[in-house]
């Protein structure tokens, strides 16, 4: 896999006289798992539609390893909020969808993701059929076998209830460390993103900047115990406070 340093330079956006993006900022390092925070509306969702080349900025530059990406699709994998599974192809045919247009399929290596995730036995099982758990775990193995080095998740578990929220976080992660991406990763759950992330950027309200920035403490791998820790604690009430400011 190639290098995967992103740059967020100076990106600005105005949608109907409304700036939604403001000057705003910052990086993802090469294997880094950075969080994004910030409050409803501010404009996340925006900010990856900028960086996937679904939009462009007003001004600024998207840049991957040196080069302006700015506009161009097909940089990065982006994993939406829903899974976006197509109802007529498998488990297996929509793990590979993502490597079949860029003309790079594995299938072997599917069929392992797969059993790692816990999926054996339902690769030629339809998405109707799955969980929502399993469905998002099928979303995340698609992208990550798709041959983009960067990989953008929007609040990919917000949609699921407390106990399976926590049990795909988990699995999340232990994907993460072994294939080792470089992921953004929207949440509004700073719990979440203190578990999962090696840093955390706070945005603004909208127009959106950086408000702050927190270097996660906790070493790797995590055990899912760090969340009730004093240290922990004490974070997750920094960076509430944080977006308390903003409301």
């Amino acid at each position: 896999m190639p290098m995967a340093k992103l740059e967020i330079q100076d990106v600005s956006k105005t949608f109907d006289g409304t700036s939604v993006l403001d000057h705003l900022t910052f990086q993802l390092k090469d294997k880094e798992f950075v969080s994004i925070l910030g409050p409803s509306g501010s404009g996340k969702s925006t900010l990856f539609h900028v960086i996937g080349g679904l939009l462009s900025p007003d001004s600024g530059d998207i840049v991957m390893d040196g080069s302006s990406i700015t506009g161009q699709r097909g940089k990065i994998s982006y994993m939406p909020q829903s899974p976006s599974l197509l109802p007529w192809r498998t488990v297996l045919e929509n793990v590979l969808l993502g490597s079949e247009i860029q003309g790079k399929t594995d299938r072997e290596q599917a069929l392992r993701m797969i059993e790692k995730s816990g999926l054996s036995g339902y690769e030629h099982t339809y998405p109707e059929q799955l969980s929502g758990g399993m469905k998002q775990r099928v979303s995340f193995i698609r992208s990550l076998l798709s041959p983009q080095p960067v990989i953008c998740l929007d609040e990919p578990f917000s949609a699921l209830d407390e106990f399976t929220r926590h049990d795909m976080q988990k699995w999340l992660l232990s994907i993460w460390e072994e294939h080792q991406r470089s992921i953004l990763f929207i949440t509004h759950n700073i719990e979440e993103a203190l578990f999962l992330s090696d840093r955390i950027i706070v945005l603004s309200d909208r127009p959106a900047h950086v408000q702050k920035e927190f270097t996660v403490p906790f070493s790797r791998p995590r055990d899912p115990s760090l969340v009730l820790t004093e240290p922990f604690l004490t974070c997750k009430k920094q960076i509430y406070k944080e977006i308390r400011k903003l409301s």
